[in-house]
């Protein structure tokens, strides 16, 4: 082995001979139990980030580990054809050439777009190999393949003919940089300094005048009505009156709504029914009109009026405040701090817009997805999602399914000339319904999460039946984010419910968000991200696999921390030197794959039941997705138990000092199944040193991916060797401290003496006085109670003494042991000072008096024992 760790020479190895051999593809027809997880489609286009490796790190591992475990383990990967940001990119680098996708037309540009797709998709497959994922390649999707979208179009058009889809007036998210719809999911809100616009409105007739607020002036030469509380005295006048409307002139009747707040303002709100979602309800309620003074571009329309007609929005808004103020209807203008929706792709804010789009009503599939839950079928990981699931699911409101894109899947829809819509797999179908071939289908395409929510099943062929399909779901599990958990979680529950009839996973594990060192979220601006490829460069993908893996705890974000990563970068250092020194040591040894404990000496026997407790533990924790904790639990055993511990005790039986002759056999096969055990968080290290361990072909001919996964072995649990070992250890590591603390000279002899509570601790410690003397580099181990002037202490039920002997001192250190006493008798006299004065004593709080004491007969006991070495 070479001497020096350096992950770079062998993990792009082992992923191209894993690759190579199709360790990873699955059989249909094995008998195996199945366990199948759907990676999350990550875009088309796009380059992963710190989610990404988080939850694809966190899905290999529990892939790796079923399919150790005899599992026929099927990671499906693919991409998503992502509609609105990848058409973004593609139109981005047309502005370069000078042209939009109207001059190129629908079929050119998405030409463009497909070679787009061809150019960057396997961008992805190369970024999850560097992590080492273990995905079935040969099953790789992508949301725009021609199996997926006959199913897209499957579902939609049962969801029509059952009367969920229909086609409609409803208020969006517009987005008039994108000119589409966009979903809830793509609004970011951001919290935004502006104002609020006290507006007086005249009522007809008289001269009374109420005033209404807005944060969107421009909005008001839309309005068709002011509403107020059914219940507010103040206003029930008004309810036989109109208002006139500033800067237009039209007439606005009252109207009593529960959806106003008394409280809120002056308790009058106006109604807007075509710019805002409050508003349309209440238009929808009342019988009110729309007018649209705001069109699909951000701009004046001409209803608007003609001074307005053709204005950006916000200019608009200057020009009616302008106008409100010299007609002396500006009553007051207030600083206010107000959260408004933005585009997440292109960044403007968002317009509420009135649009005709298609629909899909989901009160029914989204109560069954609440059953699932509730009754258990469903688990959320961790469970303080619940609540949010519940309310997101019992407030839902009809899906908007359509966008004004070119990129993605078409609306199986298709119109006559006279605007008869015949929905319907594919055009000849609908020929045969509409009864002619003059038709033109609907432009749209649907909403990306619409095909998404198929992913779980469509992937596997759904909808027609095939071995795929019938072994792999329902899926086991999905790992994902927290921020989707309604926007596309519980769509794949609500559309599995309704086209399968069963859940499409058992659980779902819900990580955080992945932050800096300093937990703040990572952002280009702030200049704080992490690329998962360049830390894999710096620190390798094992550790980076680690730290995020260690970091997974539930309900909480993720900081990540180069640190963190240089620590796990220097785990695998000690696990490499560890294992080179182990087969420099064992001779002819070779890895056993079952091993008696009853005839072997009390450290093996430990180090084997330390194993079968750590193996169980794992276990258990893999199986309630306590990432965080596995891997605590393989680092202490590794690190502790395994190199520190174990390897040192076996040194003195290598050296042939003590008599543990199957001392090799053991270390092997411990290395054996630890390697095994850490190989889903580790996977190329662990294959690189288990490869080199003699005789692990024992374990499996080929792989350690395809070796068994251990299990907590009842016959290696040893309580009597772990309690022995743990008093031995216990002095151990006292002694050397204690050595530490007294200063004492590497030259001088030391004595040890050993008292044991019980016979039975006499015994053992008798036995392993060797193993002692070569731990503690001690020559003389006296089992007897500890003599005057020993250094004392009791650990574990063994009190133990420790007595230095007498050094011949050089100059030097004569002088620098002077010299502490001196400094230590200064700070003793003023300790001592302090403690006599009855000021102090009396009026400093007790805790503090305490403390001075026990630093003063620390330092006078410390100064003991440096005038002892001094003395010789």
């Amino acid at each position: 082995m070479d001497k020096h760790f350096n992950p770079a020479n062998y993990e792009k190895k082992w992923q191209d001979h894993w690759a190579a051999q199709g360790y990873f593809e699955v059989d249909p027809s094995s008998p195996a139990a199945s366990y199948c997880i759907m990676i999350p489609p990550p875009n088309v286009t796009g380059k992963l980030h710190m989610g990404h490796a988080l939850q694809s790190t966190l899905q290999d591992l529990l892939v790796r580990w079923r399919r150790m475990q005899g599992r026929e383990a099927l990671w499906l990967p693919g991409t998503d054809h992502a509609g609105i940001a990848t058409q973004l990119m593609v139109e981005r680098s047309l502005e370069q050439e000078g042209l939009t996708r109207q001059e190129l037309g629908r079929e050119r540009f998405l030409e463009r777009m497909w070679a787009w797709k061809e150019e960057y998709q396997d961008n992805i497959r190369v970024q999850l190999q560097k992590l080492g994922a273990s995905c079935d390649w040969s099953r790789e999707r992508f949301t725009l393949d021609d199996g997926l979208s006959r199913a897209v179009r499957e579902a939609f058009v049962r969801l029509y003919r059952k009367g969920k889809i229909r086609r409609g007036e409803y208020m969006v998210n517009w987005s008039p940089v994108l000119d589409t719809a966009i979903s809830d999911l793509e609004v970011e809100m951001k919290t935004v300094p502006g104002r609020l616009y006290h507006i007086a409105y005249p009522i007809e007739g008289s001269d009374e005048r109420i005033v209404v607020a807005t944060t969107r002036p421009e909005t008001m030469l839309g309005d068709t009505g002011i509403a107020l509380h059914p219940e507010d005295e103040r206003y029930q006048h008004l309810l036989e009156r109109r208002a006139v409307l500033p800067l237009v002139g039209r007439t606005l009747p009252f109207v009593a709504d529960r959806l106003v707040e008394p409280e809120f303002g002056t308790g009058l709100v106006k109604i807007t029914p075509f710019h805002d979602p409050n508003d349309f309800e209440m238009g929808q309620r009342h019988g009110l009109p729309s007018i649209q003074v705001i069109d699909r571009r951000g701009k004046m329309t001409e209803a608007a009026g003609e001074a307005f007609a053709g204005l950006d929005r916000f200019e608009a808004r200057r020009q009616v405040v302008e106008q409100l103020r010299d007609g002396g209807y500006l009553v007051e203008v207030e600083e206010h701090v107000h959260n408004v929706g933005h585009s997440q792709r292109s960044g403007e804010a968002i317009e509420p817009l009135v649009s005709t789009q298609w629909f899909c009503d989901v009160d029914e599939m989204a109560g069954r997805a609440l059953e699932s839950v509730r009754e258990g079928r469903l688990q959320l990981v961790p469970d303080t999602w619940v609540k949010t699931w519940e309310h997101w699911l019992g407030n839902i409101k009809p899906w908007c399914i359509s966008r004004q894109l070119w990129w993605g899947h078409q609306i199986p829809a298709w119109y006559t000339s006279d605007g008869e819509c015949f929905v319907a797999h594919d055009r000849a179908e609908a020929e045969e319904l509409a009864g002619t071939d003059q038709l033109t289908q609907d432009p749209d395409v649907l909403d990306t999460w619409f095909s998404s929510g198929l992913w779980p099943f469509s992937t596997l062929g759904w909808p027609d039946e095939n071995p795929d399909l019938a072994k792999f779901y329902p899926t086991d599990v999905l790992v994902t984010g927290h921020d989707i958990l309604f926007f596309w979680v519980a769509r794949m529950v609500m559309m599995g419910l309704e086209f399968t009839d069963a859940e499409p996973f058992q659980s779902v594990h819900l990580t955080g968000l992945v932050r800096d060192a300093q937990g703040q979220k990572m952002s280009k601006t702030k200049g704080n991200t992490l690329d998962p490829l360049e830390l894999v460069e710096e620190y390798g993908a094992d550790a980076i696999r680690f730290t995020l893996a260690a970091l997974d705890s539930p309900g909480r974000d993720i900081p990540m921390d180069p640190q963190r990563m240089a620590g796990y970068r220097a785990f695998g250092n000690k696990l490499w030197n560890a294992t080179r020194f182990s087969l420099s040591k064992v001779g002819d040894a070779q890895v056993q794959e079952e091993i008696e404990p009853r005839d072997l000496a009390v450290p093996e026997r430990w180090i084997l039941s330390r194993l079968a407790r750590t193996a169980e533990e794992v276990d258990g924790f893999l199986e309630t997705y306590r990432f965080d904790e596995a891997c605590n639990r393989l680092y202490h055993f590794f690190w502790g138990e395994l190199c520190d511990w174990y390897i040192e005790l076996s040194k003195p039986a290598f050296a042939g000092t003590v008599e543990r002759p199957r001392s090799g056999e053991v270390l092997l096969s411990v290395l054996d199944r630890s390697l095994r055990l850490l190989h889903p968080v580790m996977p190329h290290l662990t294959e690189e040193l288990w490869q080199r361990l003699p005789g692990h072909e024992v374990i499996h001919p080929e792989t350690i991916a395809r070796a068994s996964y251990p299990t907590g072995l009842d016959a290696w649990l040893d309580a009597e060797a772990e309690a022995q070992m743990t008093a031995l250890m216990a002095v151990v590591t006292r002694v050397r401290a204690l050595r530490a603390e007294m200063e004492i000279p590497a030259k001088a002899t030391v004595t040890l003496s050993l008292s044991a509570e019980s016979a039975e601790l006499d015994s053992f410690l008798r036995e392993q006085q060797p193993l002692l003397q070569f731990l503690l580099r001690i020559e003389e181990i006296r089992f007897e109670v500890a003599p005057d002037g020993a250094t004392q202490d009791l650990v574990e039920g063994v009190a133990l003494g420790v007595l230095a002997g007498a050094v011949e001192l050089d100059a030097a250190e004569r002088q620098r042991l002077e010299a502490e006493i001196e400094k230590l008798t200064g700070l003793i006299a003023a300790a001592e000072g302090r403690l006599s004065n009855e000021a102090f004593v009396s009026r400093a709080p007790a805790e503090v008096v305490e403390k001075q004491r026990a630093t003063l007969d620390q330092m006078q006991q410390r100064r003991s024992q440096l005038r002892q070495g001094l003395q010789g």
